[in-house]
């Protein structure tokens, strides 16, 4: 079990720099005895010179939600680690299931953002999960594994200290549908077990897992008590103040303690 739970907020294609800043300035102010738990924004790239100006003196972070695997070149529209960097951005959401099947990020492309995110000193956030049909096929745990296999190809035992993942079935992102509480501890559970193949137990103790899939303030009590479960990337939810600050107090109320 990790020792603070995580809640990271994906506001995808939503919010200008200006609606950027005062979201966080407000979120900040309401989040000032919040102590046990990380806290991550992740905006669009164009907010993410503003945000850090307030974050920087606060133990709150900021993510971006992708990143080209170059560290430079002619690549128009994409952006490096260094950019990142200079943001005062800490984390990467890297092969969201919108860019995996919306933009057809293939495995051997997340791969290969997942080890220059790591190379340059910044912690990935490796999404996985699997589709309606894979499920209907009972086919999520070998999804899973084939995601988990290819995502962290290459990435050492010390690296691993850096890596997050977060588990979101895509058929539950964005559309009120919700993973029992059966599914996600079951899909934990696979996970957990498919690091530990690939490393060992201390490793697979230690990474943190997150949930996604439609959590708001009504669900997270339940789904932050499911095993396995250490905190929440948030779509939806996070794009507002009441209810992103609200999950996270729910959070900290009841992570399981060791």
């Amino acid at each position: 079990m990790i020792n603070k739970p995580i809640v990271a907020g994906n506001w995808k294609m939503f919010k200008t720099p200006q609606e950027g800043f005062s979201f966080v300035e407000e979120c900040v102010n309401l989040l000032l005895k919040i102590k046990e738990v990380n806290v991550i924004f992740s905006p669009p790239f164009t907010a993410l010179f503003h945000i850090e100006s307030i974050l920087k003196h606060t133990p709150l972070a900021l993510a971006a939600q992708n990143v080209h695997y170059a560290d430079k070149g002619a690549f128009t529209g994409e952006i490096s680690t260094d950019m990142l960097s200079a943001c005062g951005v800490e984390y990467v959401i890297i092969g969201h299931s919108e860019r995996r099947h919306v933009f057809n990020e293939p495995n051997d492309w997340i791969n290969k953002k997942v080890l220059t995110v790591l190379r340059a000193g910044l912690k990935p956030i490796l999404c996985i999960g699997e589709t309606l049909e894979q499920r209907k096929s009972n086919e999520t745990q070998q999804v899973l594994k084939e995601q988990l296999v290819a995502g962290l190809a290459g990435v050492s035992e010390n690296e691993m200290a850096n890596v997050v993942i977060a588990y979101e079935p895509v058929w539950a992102i964005g559309t009120g549908e919700i993973a029992s509480v059966a599914q996600v501890t079951e899909a934990h559970g696979d996970t957990r077990n498919i690091v530990e193949d690939l490393y060992n137990h201390n490793i697979a103790r230690n990474i943190a897992i997150l949930y996604g899939g439609s959590v708001k303030p009504e669900n997270s009590e339940e789904l932050i008590k499911c095993p396995g479960v250490d905190g929440f990337l948030i779509g939806g939810a996070a794009l507002k103040v009441d209810s992103f600050t609200n999950i996270i107090k729910i959070v900290q109320d009841n992570y399981p303690k060791e």
